[in-house]
């Protein structure tokens, strides 16, 4: 029966000893090849691209939540608006039809239905101009991102 041979794995990550293992020191000698190098910044550059898509996506769920709040108000301010036109149609009928107090709840329930209307336009429309979506946090750190590409290459 033969034993069986223990392979050593091989780490791809792993750094071969005495090699740096982050940014070297200015004035410092680095060992490694310029195709180590250039991998070493092509692996940085695929990870901070992950980051700065990674921010983007949680930037846009947060403004994507503020303006569907704002235009669900404004949705609700429609409805609002809808019925205020029926309460109003349904009022001027019946002040037409029979002079009789009815027509004075059927105008109290018409200005209640407008006031809903109102605010939930004005809170809607507010609600939609906060909304920003120029994403500021992705937009400051691509300019970072971008400073430290230029100190890398020279």
């Amino acid at each position: 029966m033969t034993q069986p041979t223990h392979q050593p794995v091989h780490d791809p990550d792993a750094q071969p000893k005495g090699q740096p293992t982050g940014p070297v020191p200015p004035g410092a000698s680095d060992e490694r090849s310029l195709g180590e190098i250039v991998g070493d910044v092509t692996n940085d550059l695929t990870t901070l691209i992950k980051q700065e898509m990674d921010l983007a996506k949680v930037e846009m769920k947060e403004e994507f939540a503020k303006a569907g709040k704002g235009a669900g108000l404004l949705g609700g301010a429609g409805l609002a608006g809808y019925f205020t036109l029926l309460f109003l149609t349904l009022t001027l009928m019946f002040l037409l039809d029979n002079w009789m107090p009815l027509e004075v709840a059927a105008l109290i329930a018409t200005a209640v239905w407008a006031i809903v209307a109102g605010v939930l336009a004005l809170t809607g429309r507010k609600a939609l101009k906060e909304s920003n979506p120029q994403l500021p946090k992705t937009q400051q750190t691509l300019k970072e991102d971008a400073q430290w590409a230029r100190a890398q290459k020279s």
